[in-house]
């Protein structure tokens, strides 16, 4: 994404200048108030790399460190440590070196007289915008320690869940690479071998041989360019990935995915129920939640239709219909939020809609392995078959060629 130059007005009136990266220049905006900053002028800069820049993509940050850091912090903050005390603190004991570049930064501008929740905006790279907005609103109604605590239970949540699906798809992953392997080492080496000696032989060779030898032949002579084409698509998709619109196909092919894309559709949705409930019991409005909770699903094709739920809110539509519309949540959710809307607890029915998603893929991740071995086994035993059918079928014809001389 392309980096902005902005200068703006704190709270206290006074300009300040800086750097971010974004979508657009909306999307700066957006950032920019949501940290309390009203902006006076965004302009695109050109792409500069900061030795700031560079320790984050040395050292990103991981779920774990926003863990520990909003823990420490609410820790610190319950007993009564002043915040750039605190900052100290943190800056001292935290171990991942770009976090601590970071919190350097954040603690400079905090000693500033800025809060807490717009320093943390101006890294949007490491505090996602539900992490700010939830900062935000702890730090307005001075419950700051409990915003903390609250996150660091979403993202021991979200932590947990990533974990499990990554741990489910390992095994399936292996098997896929070991019969790379295998194929590779089978065409180079041995069916080479074999088509030599049916060279000798001078027999007839049935199609599957043929296509043996010949799938073989294209390994022997043209691997080179092989690992070309195949490394010159990586980066290619890798980058048209990077696109807006390349992250929003990608995103839904993966929810298309035979067997892991229903998991992944669970588990984006049980991160949206999760973060719109703990957005709504923190006081953000609603309208704001569902833009701040489009970010937090790391899906932009799940992303785009909870933007469209705000768009229908926004209009004076229910979120229950809204949802509906969308046509990616199940009848009971839609009949929980009804619910939700009728008595007003929306945020609570939220957090059963997050628990039925998380049982329900923590349930399918359980089985993951045994529904994805029969599909592999049969994957294996047709590659077997044609191997099989390929060496063996010529050489029982030489045999019966012997047999009659």
């Amino acid at each position: 994404m392309p980096n902005y130059r902005y200068r703006a007005r704190n709270r206290l009136g006074e300009i300040i200048e800086g750097r971010v990266e974004a979508a657009n220049t909306g999307a700066v905006a957006a950032q920019l108030i949501n940290g309390d900053v009203t902006p006076i002028e965004i302009i695109e800069a050109a792409k500069q790399t900061s030795f700031l820049d560079w320790q984050l993509v040395k050292e990103q940050p991981t779920l774990t460190d926003l863990i520990l850091f909003a823990r420490q912090l609410y820790a610190l903050l319950r007993a009564g440590v002043p915040i750039n005390q605190a900052m100290t603190g943190l800056v001292r004991s935290t171990r991942n070196p770009g976090l601590v570049e970071v919190l350097r930064d954040v603690q400079t501008h905090i000693e500033s007289g800025r809060e807490l929740s717009a320093c943390l905006a101006l890294h949007p790279k490491v505090f996602s915008t539900l992490f700010v907005s939830i900062i935000r609103i702890g730090e307005k109604t001075g419950r700051l320690d409990d915003s903390l605590l609250q996150l660091a239970q979403y993202l021991d949540l979200e932590k947990d869940t990533r974990e499990r699906v990554k741990a489910a798809l390992r095994y399936p992953a292996m098997v896929i690479v070991a019969i790379g392997v295998a194929i590779g080492i089978l065409n180079v080496l041995v069916i080479p071998k074999f088509a030599e000696l049916f060279a000798r032989a001078n027999v007839e060779l049935p199609l599957p041989t043929r296509i043996l030898i010949g799938t073989s032949n294209i390994f022997v002579h043209y691997w080179p360019a092989m690992i070309i084409v195949i490394l010159a698509a990586a980066v290619m998709a890798r980058s048209w990935v990077a696109t807006e619109q390349g992250r929003l196909v990608w995103d839904r092919m993966k929810l298309r995915l035979p067997v892991v894309g229903d998991i992944l559709t669970r588990a984006a949705l049980g991160r949206f129920a999760r973060a719109l409930s703990m957005a709504l019991k923190a006081g953000v409005p609603l309208i704001q939640s569902l833009n701040v909770v489009a970010r937090a699903v790391d899906n932009t094709y799940i992303g785009s239709h909870i933007l469209s739920m705000r768009t229908g809110v926004e209009r004076g539509d229910t979120l229950s219909h809204t949802a509906t519309l969308t046509g990616i949540f199940s009848p009971l959710v839609i009949q929980m939020l009804m619910v939700g809307e009728d008595t007003g607890a929306i945020d609570q029915l939220m957090e059963e809609v997050a628990g039925f998603y998380e049982r329900e893929v923590d349930y399918d991740i359980k089985n993951l392995s045994q529904t994805i071995e029969p599909i592999l086994i049969v994957c294996l035993g047709c590659m077997v078959l044609i191997l099989a059918l390929g060496i063996f079928l010529p050489m029982w014809d030489l045999a019966a060629v012997k047999l009659r001389h």
